[in-house]
């Protein structure tokens, strides 16, 4: 265990001199966001929770088994906080955490204020607010506390994982250890759970069990529903490889190697088997460690698996987050193997077609993302197996491929990357107006930016922001629903704050991996004068060139009257170094004369700094500018939680 000790120093000190002459217009797009966004989420907290933080909400949620969909409404308030939102949002943030936990507590959901039982596509979702105050403050002992507790509920001894075979005995677990079996009401697996039949049957292999329709038979609905809780109900699945997000955060507090060790462990029990599996990772393992015990030796077939419901978007994710975190833990490249092959399984049986001309499960989506693009043919991958192979074929959810690029920064990952972008139909440097779950999505036309392709990105991209939340806004306005009867997606769906365009631009990072991912910032800023994370008033940041060995960003004052110092970090944990930035500075001509009518030309030089550590503080003047490129050797410190 490592020694606890302060962030690191401040480090060098550059002031900016160049003029900012006209303020850019994206400059002045991101801090009307970040206001914008400030505004949002108090009008949201006043008409959605009550005094104590909950939701305003009396109804059973009957229709949820789990917690998630609470703590989503505000998943992503800490991280703007983190960018450099209102003063009071991370209290805020950990109001509306307390509230809701004490609520959950009162409809059963929690035990000592963690999910009793529930899958981890689910978990790992509710967890994205607990995670983004820890990272956002990790001088808080209640949370520090909270998240040891928590990670203590997966590691060796813990009723949750099974030791000899390296699994964790049920895909429902948590703090009530085990949940054996699935959602109560899935006793009948029945036609009338309309949400599900995109997605067809749980399970293939059911006598006189064919096709959706034979479920409108009782008895085989009851069948099928028994038959579920028994064979999707118990053993491991893929995605509980979410579940070591739990133990990195715990490890980034202090560096405890029980926190590592069993996070890389657990990993390494389904690399194995993989490796056993041709390269392909399985989704389910049963109670004696077998791969496909429950279901006739098949690799395929466990809850949010290959065959159902979601394939790709499930276990890629899950197998994305155990990659992500197997490096932050180790540092080896090598670790994102686990990210990199169910990539490669599927890519490799892509073909051309259009999204209006292909059935899929998730058609909705798509239409959305591609806009008037969508019947072009494009690279479709196929996202499920079953007896009959490869099946239910969909346009590659970049967010998996970009965190493995955007972790390695390596040749392969980036000719991956150059492969999608050759095989699309679809323009990639388009920004489309609309929103998903995730809050994720425009990784195309960001990458296109990165790679100097797509100079209006910023522009385009902060605009589109502020449509989005303009139009929830406006959704809000418009709710006239009655909140003690509500369906439990309905405040996730209204939740106005919106941070992938501000991860983009100012950190150079993509949107969170949204099942349940940690947020490893390439950048991260302190004010110095406020003494909290994030951007100070006035100040605007464009990240525009992120490479292997630095990153290239722009600061611009945008006030009139105020100096404002900002501590810039190499990586959200302190891990990388800063070893030297080239900088612009001005030329001593501006203002000039009162008399002159026109404003002198503003010309501009470079000079290198020496900086040798993690931080570099920069003052920037009112109505000054400075673009700074840091060449960064990776991975020099251990990360750890920072603080300022």
């Amino acid at each position: 265990m490592r020694t606890v000790s302060p962030g690191p120093a401040n480090g060098p000190s550059v002031t900016a001199t160049v003029p900012l002459g006209v303020p850019p217009v994206w400059a002045v797009l991101e801090r009307r966001l970040f206001d914008a966004l400030d505004e949002a989420w108090r009008a949201f907290a006043a008409r959605y929770c009550g005094p104590d933080g909950r939701l305003v909400y009396h109804g059973p949620a009957a229709d949820r088994d789990g917690a998630d969909d609470f703590y989503e409404a505000f998943f992503n308030w800490p991280t703007l906080y983190q960018l450099g939102g209102a003063d009071d949002l991370l209290d805020a943030s950990k109001h509306h955490w307390e509230g809701v936990t004490a609520q959950l507590t009162e409809l059963g959901y929690l035990v000592d204020e963690f999910e009793r039982g529930y899958d981890w596509f689910h978990q790992g979702e509710s967890l994205l607010l607990f995670y983004g105050i820890c990272a956002a403050d990790p001088r808080d002992e209640q949370f520090r506390e909270r998240a040891r507790r928590f990670a203590d509920l997966y590691l060796p001894g813990s009723a949750n994982y099974d030791a000899e075979h390296d699994i964790i005995r049920a895909p429902h677990n948590g703090a009530g250890g085990p949940r054996y079996g699935l959602q109560w009401e899935w006793a009948s697996y029945h036609t009338d759970l309309i949400s599900m039949r995109p997605y067809g049957l749980p399970l293939r292999d059911l006598p006189g069990i064919a096709e959706w329709a034979d479920l409108g038979d009782p008895s085989n609905a009851a069948r099928m529903g028994a038959a579920m809780n028994e064979r999707l109900g118990r053993g491991d699945v893929a995605v509980n490889l979410a579940a070591t997000s739990l133990a990195v955060n715990a490890w980034l507090y202090d560096g405890d190697d029980r926190y590592r060790d069993w996070a890389l462990r657990y990993i390494g029990a389904w690399e194995r088997r993989a490796a056993a599996n041709g390269g392909i990772l399985p989704d389910n393992v049963g109670l004696s460690g077998e791969v496909g015990e429950l279901h006739g030796g098949r690799w395929y077939g466990g809850t949010y698996g290959w065959q159902w419901p979601h394939g790709l978007y499930s276990v890629g994710a899950a197998a994305a987050i155990a990659a992500v975190n197997a490096h932050l833990l180790t540092g080896d490249e090598a670790a994102l193997a686990i990210g990199r092959d169910p990539l490669e399984i599927v890519y490799d049986k892509a073909v051309q077609a259009g999204v209006t001309e292909t059935e899929m499960s998730t058609s909705d989506r798509w239409l959305a993302e591609l806009g008037d693009e969508a019947g072009k043919p494009t690279m479709l991958v196929p996202n499920r197996h079953d007896d009959g192979g490869w099946f239910d074929f969909q346009p590659p959810q970049l967010g998996l491929p970009v965190w493995l690029w955007y972790t390695s920064l390596g040749r392969h990952d980036a000719e991956r990357l150059d492969r999608l972008r050759a095989a699309s139909g679809y323009d990639w440097a388009t920004v489309r107006p609309f929103r998903n779950k995730e809050e994720a999505g425009h990784e195309a036309p960001w990458l296109e930016f990165l790679r100097g392709a797509n100079p209006g990105f910023p522009e385009a991209m902060l605009s589109t922001a502020l449509g989005q939340v303009q139009r929830r806004m406006a959704l809000i306005d418009a709710d006239h629903e009655d909140l003690s009867a509500i369906h439990v997606h309905h405040w996730q769906r209204l939740n106005p704050v919106l941070t992938e365009a501000l991860l983009q631009l100012v950190t150079g990072t993509p949107q969170v991996l949204y099942n349940g991912g940690l947020l490893p910032t390439r950048l991260a800023y302190f004010d110095a004068d406020r003494h909290r994370p994030g951007l100070p008033r006035d100040v605007a940041a464009l990240v525009d060139s992120v490479r292997p060995d630095g990153t290239r960003v722009e600061l611009v004052n945008l006030g009139l009257t105020h100096t404002r110092r900002v501590v810039l970090q190499a990586g959200a944990f302190g891990e990388h170094r800063i070893d030297r930035a080239v900088i612009t500075r001005g030329d001593e001509d501006y203002p000039g004369d009162p008399r002159s009518y026109t404003t002198p030309p503003i010309t501009e030089s470079e000079r290198e700094v020496t900086v040798d550590g993690p931080r570099l503080v920069v003052e920037l003047p009112p109505g000054r500018r400075i673009r700074l490129d840091l060449h960064t050797t990776a991975r020099v410190r251990t990360p750890s939680h920072q603080y300022y």
